[in-house]
């Protein structure tokens, strides 16, 4: 956005942080960010607002904008459907379209009374150029010959302080029970090639490339659950959180499965192994039939191939970048 001329009140990076407790520890910061919106709002006077994702800040701002009269598209609606169904009354007041990209989610929050539209996943937007096999497994000191297995722990500094060693860990008992596997760490942006470099496994920070490339793939749940899917890449999809944030999560979420792929599917396509199920030897057992030709790994592809048929979103011909694009130009018109 940035690099498009956009003017940032804050980046990304400040907002990155998942959980509960973990909240609390940066509250005073994002109050002070809602303060600052709050009298971007009251002084420029924007002709729309466009809250992407991120519940627990945009669902406050999307009211502050309706309530000045600023009409709002609501892009990539929050999962609320999976942890606060009420919020989506909310949502469905206090937006005037809302955009989502997960195929079931349109009759979800239509039944809340939004006037929400599927568009698609934007991940389909993005047309795919991969790295060459040699080249890749060349940079990497990699025997193409040999499988690879792509590992991602994350993108957050959270995630990867929990993640990169049991990945490392999980990775080392694979290799154990498979001499011919070859893991390779996905490297996030802002993450420092240092704290890879000390798992003793390769990394490389073209994700694209790996996932062209992998057998398999040991995944963090969220987005990139539905980047592996959309690749055709057998997962074992898992998380950790702190143990409070977990407990209390654990009350509060109601859906039968955390990886959005297996919610896409309407069901366990791949192995889920979360918190204290998720160690070296269980993560390792579970992607072990994933990567060798058999029943599992074929219904497994066939799966992934579903999903991705139901993320295209409708046969209009349109991009999901274009729809959401009209969405926005009709409510600036109306106005």
């Amino acid at each position: 956005m940035a690099a498009e001329g956009v003017e940032l009140l804050a980046h990304t990076d400040q907002l990155a942080v998942m959980g509960l407790v973990e909240v609390l520890r940066h509250l005073p910061f994002f109050v002070g960010l809602m303060e600052r919106v709050q009298q971007t709002l009251e002084q420029r006077a924007p002709d729309l607002v466009i809250p992407i994702d991120y519940p627990g800040f945009n669902l406050r701002l999307a009211k502050r904008a309706r309530k000045r009269g600023i009409p709002v598209l609501y892009y990539i609606a929050p999962q609320v459907w999976a942890w606060h169904r009420s919020r989506m009354r909310e949502l469905a007041e206090n937006t005037n379209h809302l955009a989502v990209v997960l195929p079931f989610e349109a009759d979800l929050f239509r039944e809340a009374g939004a006037n929400a539209h599927f568009v698609g996943h934007p991940l389909l937007d993005t047309p795919s150029t991969p790295i060459a096999r040699q080249q890749l497994c060349g940079k990497m000191g990699l025997d193409p010959e040999r499988p690879i297995v792509a590992l991602f722990p994350g993108s957050r500094a959270q995630e990867i302080s929990r993640h990169l060693d049991l990945f490392a860990q999980a990775a080392r008992c694979l290799r154990g029970a498979d001499a011919l596997a070859q893991p390779v760490f996905a490297a996030a942006p802002g993450i420092e090639d240092a704290a890879y470099s000390r798992t003793g496994f390769p990394f490389t920070r073209d994700a694209d490339g790996l996932l062209a490339h992998a057998r398999g793939a040991l995944v963090k749940s969220g987005t990139t659950t539905l980047q592996t899917a959309l690749a055709g890449v057998p997962m074992v999809i898992t998380y950790r959180l702190h143990p409070l944030t977990y407990r209390i999560a654990k009350r509060l979420v109601s859906v039968p499965h955390i990886g959005l792929a297996n919610l896409i599917a309407g069901e366990r396509l791949m192995p889920e192994l979360v918190q204290d199920e998720a160690t070296p030897e269980t993560l390792a057992a579970a992607l072990m039939p994933l990567l060798r030709n058999g029943a599992q790994r074929e219904a497994a592809l066939g799966g992934l191939a579903r999903v991705r048929q139901k993320l295209a979103g409708p046969p209009d011909g349109r991009t999901t970048s274009q729809r959401v694009t009209a969405l926005a130009a009709e409510l600036i018109e109306t106005r």
